[in-house]
């Protein structure tokens, strides 16, 4: 079961990681339909998906979320992961990257996780700046990050190779003030 609730949105929260969800992480990001759009190309044994936990999760570098939405018994129900990392401090950026499991994709969850996590960015961090990157053939990620306010800028050509093809990354970027002009 998810952990504590971090961060409320009106139909999302956002949940710590907890050992006894890295059953569901594991299976999400091994799913071809997930992992194919992020970038991993080779399975992830349980053992490193602990290790990841480990390693990742419970530093103090970076966020990693639990994306939630209430399940039938009123309990969080995880629908996939978000996480904010590489995290400077000097001069306060970081990226953001997410994960919906397929069976919920579509629902919004996404964007409103999202713009939690943007949002605790800038408030909470006091970041400057946010990025993300996302596969040129990704348009349901692309459009999450739009609909933010992120603006593509820049792209790297065929850098990733996905179903024996060659595909283009995009990064996107948003800034703190254009953040706040959007949010008000």
């Amino acid at each position: 079961m998810p952990g504590a609730a971090f961060l409320r949105g009106d139909r999302v929260s956002l949940h710590t990681v907890e050992e006894d969800d890295l059953e569901l992480l594991n299976e999400n990001v091994n799913d071809p339909r997930v992992r194919r759009p992020l970038t991993s190309a080779t399975p992830t044994t349980m053992h490193g998906t602990e290790e990841f936990y480990e390693e990742v999760v419970s530093d103090d570098d970076s966020v990693n979320l639990l994306i939630c939405v209430e399940g039938d018994d009123d309990e969080p129900e995880a629908v996939g992961d978000i996480a904010l990392f590489k995290i400077h401090e000097r001069t306060r950026w970081g990226e953001v990257a997410i994960a919906v499991h397929p069976d919920h994709w579509g629902e919004g969850y996404g964007t409103e996780a999202s713009r939690l996590l943007v949002a605790y960015a800038f408030d909470e961090r006091n970041l400057h700046r946010v990025q993300a990157r996302v596969m040129a053939t990704n348009d349901a990620s692309r459009r999450v990050w739009e609909k933010l306010g992120f603006e593509r800028e820049g792209r790297l050509r065929e850098n990733q190779f996905v179903d024996g093809e060659y595909v283009d990354t995009l990064y996107f970027g948003l800034l703190e003030s254009d953040w706040r002009e959007r949010e008000s």
